[in-house]
């Protein structure tokens, strides 16, 4: 069988695809919104979807707009504190510190 997509190596992350991630909204089960901050799901996402240096590039514009990197997920968790056992974090985690 063919795949469906090809696997993208370097895809160009520039500025406004990085800020786009501050709309994210909080995502929602049967139009109820998921409990935690906002902000959490919104650093997650962030996370989920780049590379470190643009994860690093995105925490300036998000701190820049006044939200918090300390946001805690429904259990109250930092994202750190989420990411920190996963295999590839070292990098989001020193990120997220220094923020």
């Amino acid at each position: 069988m063919k795949k469906d997509k090809q696997k993208v190596i370097d895809e160009v992350w520039d500025d406004a695809r990085v800020r786009s991630f501050l709309g994210k909204t909080v995502p929602s089960q049967s139009g109820t919104p998921f409990p935690g901050d906002p902000d959490f799901y919104v650093l997650r996402h962030a996370y989920q979807s780049m590379r470190a240096e643009d994860f690093g590039r995105f925490l300036d514009f998000y701190t820049a707009d006044g939200r918090d990197v300390r946001a805690r997920d429904n259990k109250g968790r930092t994202l750190a504190e989420v990411i920190v056992g996963h295999a590839n974090s070292g990098r989001f985690v020193e990120l997220l510190n220094a923020h």
